[in-house]
């Protein structure tokens, strides 16, 4: 069993950040996906090797990745900020590029909305957005894989 810490959006506000520092430590995967990878200093300074992230539309630093690829106990997970397949419009486009890449799982942000949905077969996954922190208008997701079984969980909510 792996357990996972998601993030996105969160557009400046490093103390959220900080406030997960345990979360991050105690389990075994951060993601942070894009508007706000500069907030992941504190992360990345107690756990860079566990710690994936990929770029925003908001986030301008040439070197980070657009997307990425995680397998963990058999469940390949596709992740990325979601702006580049219309995720406010529809999660069609998403979906089926998950499949693509023979994934099942997608991880998204982009519309600071949380949310955990089910399209074309994949499960596609928004933690919300941390522009505030979780308990005080934002939200992350707790993520487990277990074998085959993924059980997403999303904490807080958000005020906008």
């Amino acid at each position: 069993m792996k357990r996972l810490i998601i993030v996105s959006d969160t557009h400046g506000n490093v103390k959220g950040v900080e406030k997960l520092l345990p979360l991050i430590k105690e389990n075994h995967y951060f993601l942070h996906l894009g508007d706000g990878i500069r907030d992941l200093a504190p992360a990345l300074e107690v756990a860079s090797k566990k710690t994936y992230f990929c770029k925003g539309n908001c986030d301008f630093i040439g070197s980070v990745p657009e997307d990425g690829i995680l397998e963990i106990e058999g469940v390949r997970i596709y992740y990325c900020h979601g702006h580049q397949y219309g995720v406010k419009q529809s999660l069609l486009s998403l979906a089926l590029a998950t499949k693509s890449r023979g994934c099942t799982v997608a991880l998204y942000g982009h519309t600071h909305l949380p949310a955990i949905d089910e399209w074309e077969g994949v499960t596609l996954i928004n933690p919300g957005s941390m522009k505030f922190s979780a308990g005080e208008g934002g939200s992350y997701c707790y993520l487990v894989v277990n074998g085959e079984k993924i059980t997403p969980v999303i904490v807080g909510e958000n005020g906008y």
